[in-house]
């Protein structure tokens, strides 16, 4: 089929992308602190919207649109503030808002399915840092006078999706059996979100400071 790359490209970009989903990033920060926080539904539900994110802009590169955002140095300003500006939110909330877990024997209201899922959606819609990802590492294995070149853009970002799920769900299932282990130490819980607010504003701050290179 035209839009399937070489064997050995693909075995080439799935070590990458294994590789890739392993390094820490705001998306991983979220569905694993949702996971600790709220359970492993609300972690999936993030990773979902992650997903999705990540489905829209391989699909906005492979057909030229992300390459038009960075080319306007307006239009990508105004996203890495969204951006930054909704990380700095998502600490704010993690320092205003409680874990959610059993505390005093009173359940906590935690956030819907749908919630999680359009945060994950957001976090990565919103962060130019993907946008530049996806620019630079998927042509990489694909050749530029390749007439299905488009078509094995997006075939090959799409298939991160499958290669990176068995190891972010693992990290999901293993956050939620921490998580039950913490149930009795709220004070330890209350350090976890200083800490996942910490490392939402390192993000931001760090995605302040991105350029196109």
């Amino acid at each position: 089929m035209s839009f399937l790359p070489d064997a050995h490209v693909f075995l080439e970009f799935a070590g990458a992308a294994i590789i890739l989903t392993l390094i820490p990033g705001p998306d991983m920060a979220l569905f694993v602190g949702r996971a600790i926080s709220q359970g492993k539904a609300a972690g999936l539900a993030c990773i979902a919207g992650c997903t999705t994110g990540i489905l829209i802009q391989v699909f906005a590169v492979s057909v030229g649109l992300s390459a038009l955002i960075i080319a306007s140095p307006t239009a990508f300003f105004i996203l890495k503030v969204a951006g930054s500006v909704y990380l700095l939110w998502l600490a704010l909330q993690a320092l205003l808002n409680r874990s959610n877990f059993f505390v005093d024997g009173k359940k906590q209201k935690k956030l819907s399915v749908k919630r999680n899922y359009l945060t994950g959606l957001a976090i990565n819609l919103l962060n130019p840092k993907v946008l530049l990802f996806n620019l630079t590492f998927l042509p990489q294995f694909v050749d530029a006078l390749d007439p299905h070149a488009p078509e094995k853009i997006f075939f090959l970002g799409a298939s991160f999706i499958p290669i990176s799920l068995p190891f972010t769900v693992s990290m999901v299932l293993a956050a939620d059996k921490f998580a039950k282990a913490l149930k009795e130490n709220p004070h330890f819980v209350r350090i976890l979100d200083y800490l996942m607010a910490g490392i939402f504003t390192a993000f931001a701050v760090r995605l302040l400071v991105t350029e196109v290179k």
